[in-house]
């Protein structure tokens, strides 16, 4: 190794200091003289460089150092001269000196600085938005609105959505703490900037806002004088979805304007993630609304006949498909009450809602109901004008209580007939048949009259009744005849059990593979009950 007199340090671009090994500098070139006008040839370096410098020095100079030193790479000792930061290069010479090559690092630090607050905002936005969009509640998104930017951007956040009525909500954070929730009574215009944040506005810089007006309602409880304050809008989908306020503490540090750009920026992905949380509320809450008048209705006794249905669509997910069932009372008493049973062509919302306008067009015939082929010409000639290009099956049954008995008259349109079970376990099918509806120009159907004793029923059924496939093999229909088995041991049953009795062997008969939309109507005459006095004691006798 050189000495320190032969090394060619006087010229270098960088400060160079050459001390001995007990801290007393050696040479300095004109640079370092510059730098530290008071590290002066003679001096000691504990009494004329910053202490890092002269720690590093004697850790320097002390021998095991240099033998770890020259066995591994070790970091260069860095430290601050006259507010910049340096890094100090070590060169050791023969003679014992040591050359300290001072390396300003002060841009690179910044850089780096700079690079790594960029990417940790960048990881915060991202798991930001990745939190905010995994919930589509408004509510919730405005919570966690709230938090995240409680937590990261500011000592306490706000998140105000657009007025209800004349209320504002307003979820508050401290941080540390969980959000709150209220509805406050208030002007937003009374609070500069807030009014215009939340029609969408750009935001009104902190500078122009006061802290010291910030009203009470703005303030959380406990939270003490507030020194700097942040109102930005929060954009949605075309409408504002609120706005964020950030608050800091006293004593604290003002907003910059660099901390305000990124508030905005935050601001964007959580007004996005409100702005669809609350459109997919207000979509969800109008298909509940659609969804109830297409949902089968819950069936019951009408006019001394009893009614029960069960229904079931192709997928476990969906609530509503392709086949449907309605009753309809008689608008005047003693005459008949009008059953509907269907089958559209398809499965899912489209058939779902073919289903409800053929619904709604029988409903409109009602007037007609004792003329079942003259409602179902005036149901086809809707569905052919239609831009559907569908068909259904359809079975209509009219239904009236005659004494103990119920007179029925039924008409299929395509769809398979219905089976009655008489009280001694006899089924029988309805001798009534008729092509499908909406597929040629004229439906033709034949109609049957059927009289039902008391306890006996008539069961309405579509196809994915019969036509559910499963069994051992899974490859096997449940089918007409194994339907029949199992209505003649239902006789007596009232007209929910049976109901439930098919619905429940069809299903597990599919034993969880695929199937069709299954519905089943039971229409039935309910045993009468008369009290009679035997040797004093009254008691219930069933007749039928």
């Amino acid at each position: 190794m050189e000495s320190a007199r032969d090394f060619p340090w006087g010229s270098a671009p960088y400060p160079v200091l050459v001390a001995d090994s007990r801290g007393a500098l050696v040479q300095r070139n004109r640079v370092a003289a510059a730098l530290l006008p008071r590290a002066v040839p003679g001096s000691l370096l504990e009494d004329t460089v910053p202490q890092w410098l002269a720690t590093a020095h004697r850790t320097q100079s002390l021998p095991a150092q240099r033998q770890g030193a020259s066995s591994q790479k070790a970091q260069p000792p860095t430290g601050t001269i006259d507010g910049r930061r340096f890094e100090a290069h070590p060169s050791v010479h023969t003679d014992g000196t040591v050359a300290w090559w001072l390396v300003d690092d002060t841009d690179y630090q910044l850089t780096r600085e700079a690079l790594h607050m960029e990417q940790e905002r960048t990881a915060f936005l991202t798991q930001a938005s990745n939190t905010l969009l995994s919930s589509l509640n408004p509510e919730r998104c405005m919570d966690v609105t709230a938090q995240l930017a409680a937590e990261s951007l500011a000592d306490a956040a706000l998140v105000i959505a657009p007025a209800r009525g004349r209320r504002l909500p307003v979820v508050r954070c401290v941080r540390g703490n969980s959000p709150t929730a209220a509805q406050e009574s208030v002007d937003p215009n009374a609070v500069p900037g807030l009014g215009e944040a939340l029609r969408g506005f750009p935001p009104v810089p902190s500078r122009w806002i006061d802290p010291a007006a910030a009203p009470a309602w703005m303030v959380p409880e406990g939270f003490g004088p507030v020194s700097s304050v942040v109102i930005t809008p929060l954009p949605g989908h075309g409408v504002p979805a609120g706005a964020l306020v950030l608050l800091r503490k006293a004593g604290t540090t003002a907003f910059s304007q660099e901390e305000e750009v990124f508030a905005r920026l935050f601001a964007a992905r959580a007004g996005a993630a409100m702005s669809a949380a609350r459109l997919y509320a207000e979509q969800s809450a109008i298909t509940e609304v659609l969804m109830r008048e297409l949902l089968p209705p819950t069936l019951h006794q009408i006019s001394g006949v009893d009614f029960a249905g069960r229904y079931r669509p192709s997928a476990d997910e969906e609530r509503i498909g392709g086949d449907f069932y309605d009753v309809h009372p008689a608008s005047v008493e003693g005459e008949a009450t009008l059953v509907t049973l269907g089958d559209v062509c398809g499965k899912g919302l489209e058939a779902a809602v073919l289903t409800g306008k053929i619904r709604n067009t029988l409903h409109a015939l009602l007037p007609l109901a004792d003329d079942h082929q003259r409602v179902l010409d005036l149901l086809n000639t809707a569905m052919l004008s239609s831009h559907h290009t569908r068909y259904a099956t359809l079975v209509l049954a009219s239904a009236v209580r005659r004494g103990n008995m119920v007179e029925l008259k039924v008409t299929s349109a395509g769809h398979p007939p219905p089976l009655i079970v008489r009280a001694d376990g006899t089924v029988e099918v309805a001798d009534t048949r008729g092509t499908l509806v909406g597929a040629v120009p004229r439906v033709t159907s034949c109609s049957a009259a059927v009289t039902l004793a008391a306890g006996e029923a008539c069961v309405l059924y579509t196809d994915g009744i019969s036509e559910a496939k499963g069994g051992p093999l899974g490859d096997t229909l449940f089918g007409e005849e194994r339907l029949k088995r199992a209505l003649a041991q239902c006789a007596g049953m009232p007209a929910e059990g049976i109901a439930e009795h098919v619905q429940m062997l069809a299903s597990q008969w599919l034993g969880g593979r695929r199937h069709d939309d299954m519905a089943v109507v039971v229409i039935s005459a309910p045993r009468t009950h008369h009290l009679s006095a035997v040797q004093g004691h009254t008691r219930g006798r069933f007749t039928g």
